[in-house]
């Protein structure tokens, strides 16, 4: 390294540590974005809010109860006196479901078969989707119970197995657990966000503050001012990616399966999509808060597009088209494989030349437009 490369970088890092509010930026957002996301940004639902309205008053309405009770689902949380206090309930929003018992209830049952009602409020689908998934499964589960214990009444040998069995595992994350999707999503994120705004504005503050025009009339060649100015915040993403992935290990569990290098490398490849929006942000801005907006105008459709919250396969097919021009795409595709999978090189390669193809590309570019702007 020449010094006056050297010189450049050892410039940008004393502005970096002297600006508080980019420091904050860098060491503090990444953190506050891990356990935001990793704790608020879950698909799993749980202790739902449930009304129930027993008209049986019944052993047997009890039982039932203590079924939905047991799950983790759902949480009684109102005990109504009426149709018209349900109705009040799922309408204000107290309650998300709501169980009605009949008075026969108990009669029916033992009779040979009862119905109960069961009502969601489908004004969140995700929630009422699932919600209606576990209601429906802990009914099954309390009425295959029950049938048990009449049979081993009768004293019957009859063995209740249905035809089909059909037997389960889940791979990777048995558990389900959403952080282990979203947290891999986050360092996607803060890659790109940290490594484009934080160059923008680097650059553009040095046009601002008149200080371009100084660097410019001295012997620094201008890949060296490029670079020069780039490189403290690829170090800095790095640590921040190495941060938020041990951080979501020690804390959220997420297990870290694959190679850490081929992870290092993987993200220093995808860094090169996000230095280069931000380069290129920089020499169509001429003030900080355009550089801003320009950065957020890409990011913000990276990250709805990119499979970060929503997953791909649920967009039309225009969206998914789209999509392929988006690097975090490819990039959340490879990190979520390599830390729940362990994969290698070979399962990845695809994602990993696409990556690597629009990370070239878009900092060639923004490179070749940043040197005509200095020209």
């Amino acid at each position: 390294m020449n010094s006056r490369l050297f010189s450049i970088i050892r410039k940008e890092f004393i502005q970096i540590f002297r600006d508080k509010r980019t420091l904050a930026l860098i060491l503090v957002i990444p953190i506050m974005q891990l356990f935001l996301l990793g704790y608020a940004a879950t698909s799993d639902v749980r202790n739902v809010p449930l009304a129930v309205f027993d008209q049986s008053y019944s052993a047997e309405a009890r039982a039932l109860l203590d079924a939905y009770r047991a799950s983790d689902y759902f949480e009684i949380a109102f005990a109504a006196a009426s149709d018209a206090e349900i109705q009040t309930l799922i309408e204000t929003g107290q309650a998300r479901a709501a169980l009605i018992i009949p008075p026969d209830y108990a009669n029916r049952l033992r009779d040979g078969s009862a119905q109960v009602m069961f009502i969601l409020d489908g004004s969140d689908p995700t929630v009422a989707a699932t919600a209606l998934s576990a209601a429906k499964l802990i009914g099954q589960s309390h009425a295959t119970s029950i049938l048990s214990e009449r049979v081993a009444r009768s004293g019957q040998a009859l063995k209740l197995q249905p035809p089909v069995d059909v037997r389960t595992t889940v791979w990777y994350n048995p558990d389900l657990i959403s952080s282990y999707f979203m947290i891999p999503g986050v360092i996607g994120m803060i890659l790109y966000a940290i490594t484009a705004i934080l160059t923008a504005s680097a650059v553009v503050r040095e046009r601002e503050r008149g200080t371009i025009e100084q660097l410019i009339v001295t012997p620094i060649r201008p890949w060296e001012l490029v670079i020069g100015k780039i490189l403290p915040y690829t170090l800095l993403a790095l640590f921040d990616t190495l941060t938020v992935l041990f951080m979501g290990n020690w804390w959220f569990g997420v297990p870290i399966r694959g190679s850490l290098l081929l992870i290092l490398l993987v993200s220093s490849i995808f860094l090169l999509s996000g230095l280069g929006v931000g380069l290129f942000a920089s020499t169509i801005a001429n003030t900080q808060q355009e550089s801003m907006l320009t950065v957020w105008m890409t990011l913000l459709p990276s990250i709805f597009l990119s499979g970060f919250f929503f997953p791909l396969e649920a967009m039309p097919q225009f969206l998914q088209w789209v999509s392929y021009a988006m690097p975090l795409r490819y990039y959340l595709a490879i990190i979520r494989v390599l830390l729940l999978k362990g994969v290698g090189l070979e399962s990845i390669l695809p994602d990993f030349i696409a990556l690597t193809v629009f990370g070239i590309a878009i900092m060639t570019a923004a490179a070749m437009r940043f040197r005509k702007r200095l020209d």
